[in-house]
């Protein structure tokens, strides 16, 4: 967790909508969520319910009277919008906000987000108190999110701007440590190279070299675990025990 910016939401209607934007926050590592002017049962159980578990980030939330209380000891704030305010302020997009956001609050500042009500939005009143308008590029024949996605999505674009930029290439079983040390790998090839000689498909001599490096390449490129290889041995063992069986039943 870190410090993050405010997530205002300016006179939501319902509560449900204020339990899953506690919800969408927290996923994102933010916690300072402020209401202002919510409906009297803005903490009822459905919105304890729609917060799954984000809890701590709903009951700390802060209620205000009006848009100016809330954003009062912020050094900047952004208004979300999806339509022309026809003012002349900066547009930002939510990615462009994050690194602004992250320098407001590195240089010892405090920001926010501002979002309406889930029916008609900011009024033009509150878009004025900020200093950017944030805008979401989306499909223009239709771009309608509820409040928690875009809470969601400038969170998660906030989030990104510090977390890692890369994802493991591959996840891990509980008894594997990775790709397998190459004397398995060879072990292996060895196994397979010389069952396959006895069975004959490797039978064309002068194309034996060629056959044996393309098969090699494959299982190179498989990234094998020392418990894939034993496998694989496993497979090879069982499939000469059978061939062998059915040879000596026929035999």
């Amino acid at each position: 967790m870190s410090q993050g910016p405010a997530i205002i939401l300016v006179r939501p209607q319902l509560s449900e909508n204020i339990g899953t934007t506690a919800r969408a926050m927290l996923n994102c590592g933010l916690t300072d969520l402020r209401l202002v002017g919510p409906r009297e049962e803005w903490l009822s159980d459905r919105a304890v319910a729609a917060a799954s578990g984000a809890d701590r980030v709903l009951m700390a939330a802060r209620v205000f009277d009006d848009t100016a209380s809330a954003v009062a000891d912020l050094n900047r704030v952004w208004a979300t919008t999806g339509r022309d305010r026809y003012m002349v302020k900066p547009v930002d997009t939510p990615r462009e906000a994050a690194v602004a956001m992250r320098s407001v609050i590195a240089e010892g500042g405090a920001c926010g987000v501002l979002f309406g009500p889930e029916r008609t939005g900011l009024e033009n009143d509150d878009v004025t108190i900020a200093d950017t308008v944030m805008t979401v590029p989306l499909n223009p024949d239709y771009c309608s999110l509820n409040l928690a996605q875009a809470v969601l999505l400038i969170s998660y674009e906030w989030y990104q701007c510090a977390a890692p930029t890369t994802l493991p290439a591959m996840t891990k079983g509980a008894d594997d440590c990775g790709p397998a040390a190459k004397e398995k790998l060879l072990t292996f090839f060895g196994h397979l190279e010389r069952e396959l000689d006895e069975c004959g498909f490797l039978r064309v001599a002068d194309k034996r070299p060629g056959m044996i490096r393309n098969i090699r390449n494959i299982f190179q490129r498989a990234n094998l675990t020392g418990q894939e290889i034993q496998t694989l041995h496993g497979v090879v063992h069982e499939l000469v025990t059978y061939r062998r069986k059915k040879g000596e039943s026929q035999g």
